[in-house]
């Protein structure tokens, strides 16, 4: 195992998370530091609560005898269970391993193998039988909001064990999580983080913002994510805020209204502009807009938006996860949610965040403080700092390829550093392709760019060894629906044009677009085309499209269709 950066830059062996938990079961005992929606209702656990069940399930764990640092994971949606399990594994003496719920059972079978896990506790997740996904040996502690099936359930090992005695801790250089990345490029990685690096994010934290030493949250991005997981259920348990959940998709919007965050809100830019198109549907852009710049009105009726969005209340909010439309970022700041873009990997934890009260639009922030930053000589952002990984579990060749010989870690994303650190995320290493023309392209800004849309649910750049590249697409539920009828449809196809003239006009002649190609869809973690957190897979895409290529530069046209597409037209199947 690599060994991480030392030093907690001032922080104590006290600001660790099993010992914050202590801290908060005496001080904070009778606040409440858990909310779970279900059915309607609202179930609270207070620190001392949740505290009495960690331990219980923690003496579970010791009871089955595993060696020290043995990894157990966590298949579940988020839930009060998963937070109070994670506390419960490194309480007993082991390494978390959270696996996103959204995964194939295959896929989940893989991490459970490869990461050797001894258990996994279960709760909902999108496949309904998670039977084949369990190898043999790896027992099921079920969540009480898990599906029937075998293996011991929450409640009952609550009931029949007795609560973990003292104050157990760990070291802040020992491994706290396994963190399986989303596998864009090939199989998933085990990328090993410390509680050292956890703290430090959130004291890290702390430096940049203003943080309460009392607040809430909703959790709701999955926590088997660094975004999530480091940015608001760690900083939670050190802080001491109270963490909502969700109950299920259908719900957010009233389970959000209902938390309203008093302290951060992390959010991805797929679910903000799916914020804004709902408050578009009740009032027109141009008229809010309008409203918006008026001097005393306009304050307000940002207000009263968020208010009706749950988020009046909260004092940062964040977007993480992929790049953020420029044009999105300005609409929220004048609403009055102080939104900012940051940056951050798995291996690296997050590391760049905009200042609150002065960002700068498109930009991913400068350095968080003790993060050492600096760029190659082939444009490569490279980070230096506690929260680096420890290493990728059972895999010391790509470890060591992950770091430079003087220890910064090698990122693989394109930048540019302005002299007073502010970055530019450009594109990924891996994603530029090379055109006939011998020019490289990156595809992700042009695809920022074309994807703000709003008929645009997703898009992906291609186009290596051709001329130029092209851009596939799917629509939004939204614009499917305009495909129903033959005059939206034309019109659809003119705003789609229109994007990709403009588009064009703003890049270099190699990056010029050829056509939008509008494909079947959705791309969704089940048939494999993005990631659980919603990144493209570039590779079965291209396998997926590259077929169409010919038949779609022969019509010589702006917006193109997949041949024998299933978008209803007037009642048939439009063929292309």
């Amino acid at each position: 195992m690599r060994e991480a950066a030392t030093g907690f830059a001032g922080i104590g062996e006290e600001f660790l998370p099993l010992q914050r938990l202590y801290r908060w079961e005496r001080e904070r005992a009778d606040r409440i530091f858990l909310s779970q929606p279900a059915g309607g209702r609202l179930r609270d656990w207070t620190w001392a609560e949740a505290a009495g069940e960690v331990r219980r399930i923690a003496a579970y764990l010791r009871s089955q005898g595993w060696a020290p640092g043995s990894n157990v994971a966590i298949l579940s949606k988020n839930c009060a269970w998963w937070v109070m399990a994670d506390l419960a594994i490194w309480m007993a003496g082991h390494v978390t391993v959270p696996i996103y719920a959204s995964l194939r059972p295959d896929s989940i079978r893989q991490i459970l193998e490869h990461s050797q896990s001894k258990a996994c506790f279960l709760g909902p997740t999108e496949e309904a039988d998670m039977a084949a996904a369990m190898p043999p040996g790896v027992s099921a502690i079920r969540f009480p909001n898990a599906p029937a099936g075998p293996g011991p359930g929450w409640n009952s090992l609550i009931a029949g064990c007795q609560p973990l005695a003292g104050e157990p801790t760990r070291a802040a250089g020992e491994v706290a999580t396994i963190f399986y990345t989303s596998g864009t490029t090939g199989l998933p990685k085990g990328v090993m983080q410390t509680f050292r690096a956890f703290s430090f994010l959130t004291w890290a934290l702390l430096r940049r913002f203003d943080l309460p030493p009392e607040g809430s949250i909703l959790s709701y991005l999955p926590l088997a994510h660094i975004l999530e997981r480091g940015g608001e259920e760690l900083p939670a348990i050190l802080l001491g805020w109270r963490i909502f959940f969700t109950e299920r998709p259908e719900t957010f919007l009233a389970d959000l209204r209902r938390a309203r965050p008093t302290a951060v809100f992390l959010s991805v830019p797929r679910l903000l502009l799916k914020f804004q198109q709902g408050v578009f549907e009740r009032l027109p852009s141009h008229k809010l807009d309008r409203m918006l710049r008026l001097p005393v009105v306009g304050p307000l009726i940002g207000k009263r938006i968020l208010a009706q969005l749950g988020l009046d209340a909260v004092r940062y909010a964040a977007c993480g996860g992929a790049a953020l439309p420029v044009s999105l970022m300005l609409w929220y700041r004048g609403l009055g949610l102080n939104l900012v873009e940051g940056y951050g990997l798995t291996e690296g934890m997050i590391t760049h965040l905009n200042l609150p009260d002065n960002p700068r639009a498109g930009w991913v922030g400068r350095p968080l403080e003790g993060v050492e930053a600096k760029r190659s000589e082939q444009g490569e952002l490279l980070l230096r700092s506690p929260m680096n990984m420890a290493g990728y579990y059972r895999d010391p060749d790509s470890t060591n390829d992950a770091f430079t010989p003087d220890g910064f870690l090698r990122t693989g994303d394109l930048v540019e550093v302005e002299p007073d650190g502010q970055t530019r995320i450009v594109g990924r290493i891996k994603e530029q392709f090379k055109t006939s023309k011998g020019k490289y392209v990156a595809p992700s800004p042009i695809e920022l760019k074309l994807g703000v849309h709003p008929d645009i649910e997703s898009c992906c750049l291609m186009g290596a060894g051709l001329a130029n590249p092209f851009a596939v697409a799917v629509l939004s539920p939204e614009g499917r629906q305009k495909c129903e009828d033959p005059e939206r449809r034309v019109a659809l196809e003119r705003s789609l044009g229109g994007q990709l003239h403009h588009l064009n006009l703003q890049l270099d002649a190699h990056e010029r677009l050829m056509f939008i190609a509008i494909v079947d869809g959705p791309w969704t973690v089940s048939n494999g085309l993005v990631t659980p957190t919603l990144k493209l897979r570039r590779t079965p895409l291209e396998e997926r499209y590259l077929g169409f290529v010919d038949h779609w530069m022969g019509q010589e046209r702006q917006v193109v269709w997949e041949p024998q597409a299933k978008v209803r037209v007037a009642g048939r199947a439009d063929a292309a």
